[in-house]
């Protein structure tokens, strides 16, 4: 069948399926060939507790991009003491890290957005491409009120840079419920999130938000709301 279709499909028949329907669905369906991508985000975090209760030995990986917050790097060992599992790290080249900020300088991404787009690819992309290599699909925590450029997403995607199929179990979650979810069942989450950081990256691209600021606002927030992602979720 053509994946297009298959896609079209899927959709369809999980249109009004639960987020753990959909992890079952998926990770039953690919088998060890999936694995969740986790940034440590509220949505993440969910996610993680529903794939380590549902398929404990499907993989989940984060990407190190080097330039954390302190505050990330504890909930990662954190998250993964409490579900008792394993988060696999990938890094970025250090020579592609190393020529960049000779050339470019540390903070290059405040000057154009095409340093910032450099910057991004070389500490996320790559090493994503690396994570997802072997893989049939990934597992993603993208929810359609989270940005504007996220609007028009479903529940599957193709993952047309990647060349394999994207899952947004929390693709209808509302903000609300991600918290409501979180509450409920105790999970560990990035403490920076009380403190205003609504969306949290690396650490020089992002800031906390002030009240009626839209989720993204803290991320490269010198830049137009249209050009926010890094392009680990382009379409």
């Amino acid at each position: 069948m053509d994946i297009k279709i298959q896609i079209e499909d899927w959709n369809k028949e999980l249109e009004n399926s639960s987020a753990e329907e959909i992890i079952s669905f998926f990770t039953s369906h690919f088998n060890e060939k999936i694995a969740l991508s986790s940034s440590l985000g509220l949505e993440d975090q969910v996610l993680t507790k529903m794939l380590t209760s549902l398929s404990p030995k499907t993989e989940i990986f984060t990407l190190d991009t080097a330039r954390l917050f302190p505050e990330t790097y504890d909930l990662i060992d954190l998250t993964a003491r409490k579900y008792k599992t394993k988060i696999k790290v990938y890094f970025p080249n250090s020579k592609d890290i190393e020529n960049m900020v000779a050339e470019k300088g540390m903070n290059l991404f405040f000057d154009s957005i095409e340093n910032r787009k450099l910057c991004c690819r070389l500490r996320k992309l790559k090493p994503l491409a690396k994570a997802l290599s072997g893989l049939d699909a990934w597992i993603t925590g993208l929810r359609r009120d989270q940005a504007v450029t996220r609007t028009d997403l479903n529940i599957v995607e193709w993952d047309e840079n990647n060349g394999l199929i994207k899952i947004n179990p929390l693709i209808n979650w509302s903000e609300q419920d991600v918290w409501d979810y979180i509450n409920k069942h105790n999970i560990p989450f990035n403490p920076l999130h009380k403190k205003g950081f609504a969306s949290i990256g690396c650490q020089p691209c992002t800031r906390a938000i002030e009240e009626g600021e839209d989720i993204r606002a803290g991320r490269w927030w010198w830049e137009n709301p249209d050009t926010k992602e890094c392009g680990l979720h382009q379409k």
